[in-house]
């Protein structure tokens, strides 16, 4: 599909509406039978604009997946929503009310800020993204809002605007994009559109090696549901402040520069902190608060002895440590009788679902066990428990 203006047509609407919930199994006969009356190029574009639709609801929601026009890459490059909202409210608690929104994709971010009431110019190069990007404008009712361009984002004037919003591509033609310089457009250009903006939020991506972060920047980790989404450098806010923030909530946990926790034996619970967290170099303010340790200096695990209320680390009871050994384990959870075992791993290199296979073939009861794959004091180690509840 290289043009949306067939799909924005009565005939192509009505098309949209026949084809949406079509399960991939009853493609074909859809297809052959939408055909009899509709052009065939037609049918598969709206075809494929339903399931490119089907799989946004996770990122969307559904009532405005529905509406809204997508691009394969523009599904998978753009922000959650509930992400963007996040961001959005930030920016209108700073005072913003208008951003230049560069490499805008299909408009996400865009149409979290125009619901902040903040005025967004969205910017991108490719003339199908900028198409998508105006049509979910209008189909949402935020085209009074959101003025999008087709344009290449360095020759952009934002001056005028009260901050720039940049999500550079971080995927090429082999996959995901690790070096921040191999972005398009590079970090250090985004870098410096931020300076010359009275406000800026540049999103990377959340592996980011903190040694690249500009000492003007103000770096948060955000997660959602647990997982980790997103980096954002911030710019007019807190140099050198470094946040994570959890979602729902929001949550959110400062940086206070402290220590590492000491090592620790490991005590009645361990907790695991939330990935944001974690990405964030955090894990001291995280143990500090739960009078917790280290189970090793390399591994962000804390232990404690007592069991105390937190949002920031999920809490689990530890019944037994032991050394790593596959037949001891699988004889303990045949003793225990347990039917679903949960593995987690860090600072090991079993692969969880390979383990679960070889020790957990077939259930041997109804109990459910966690087992922790990891180092307790530079010795591989299994830890066995549960989830604990305050």
């Amino acid at each position: 599909m290289n043009d949306l203006a067939p799909l924005l047509t009565p005939e192509g609407r009505a098309l949209l509406d026949a084809v949406r919930g079509t399960a991939p199994a009853d493609e074909l006969a859809v297809a052959t039978r939408l055909r009899r009356d509709h052009p065939a190029e037609l049918v598969s574009a709206a075809l494929g604009q339903a399931r490119l639709r089907q799989r946004a609801e996770a990122k969307f929601g559904a009532e405005d997946a529905r509406r809204m026009f997508f691009t394969p890459n523009g599904v998978e490059q753009s922000t959650r929503a509930s992400v963007a909202a996040y961001r959005a409210e930030r920016m209108k608690s700073l005072g913003i009310t208008s951003v230049a929104d560069l490499c805008c994709g299909i408009g996400g971010d865009a149409i979290a800020l125009a619901r902040a009431g903040i005025r967004v110019l969205a910017v991108d190069h490719d003339p199908l993204t900028a198409a998508a990007a105006r049509a979910n404008a209008e189909a949402l009712g935020l085209a009074g809002l959101i003025d999008v361009r087709e344009a290449d984002v360095t020759e952009v004037d934002t001056a005028g605007f009260d901050a720039v919003f940049v999500d550079p591509a971080r995927r090429g033609g082999r996959g995901r994009i690790f070096d921040p310089e191999a972005y398009s457009p590079p970090l250090s250009w985004a870098i410096g559109a931020a300076l010359a903006a009275p406000h800026a939020a540049l999103k990377i991506a959340p592996g980011v090696p903190h040694e690249a972060i500009p000492d003007a920047a103000e770096a948060e980790w955000i997660s959602d549901g647990g997982d980790v989404k997103e980096a954002v450098l911030w710019f007019g806010t807190e140099p050198g402040a470094v946040r994570a923030t959890l979602l729902p909530g929001p949550r959110t946990l400062l940086g206070t520069g402290l220590p590492n926790p000491e090592v620790r034996p490991v005590g009645r619970y361990l907790y695991e902190p939330d990935g944001a967290v974690v990405r964030a170099h955090l894990v001291a303010e995280a143990a500090a608060a739960l009078d917790g340790g280290l189970i090793d200096e390399t591994i962000a695990y804390v232990t404690a002895d007592t069991l105390r209320p937190t949002p920031y680390a999920t809490a689990y009871e530890i019944t037994d440590r032991l050394p790593f050994n596959v037949k001891k384990l699988k004889a303990l959870l045949r003793e225990r009788e347990v039917g679903i075992l949960t593995v987690k791993k860090r600072g090991s290199a079993v692969e969880p679902e390979e383990l679960r296979r070889k020790v957990l073939p077939k259930p041997q009861g109804s109990r459910a066990v966690t087992v922790f794959l990891t180092r307790v004091a530079g010795a591989p180690t299994m830890l066995i428990g549960g989830p604990a509840t305050v």
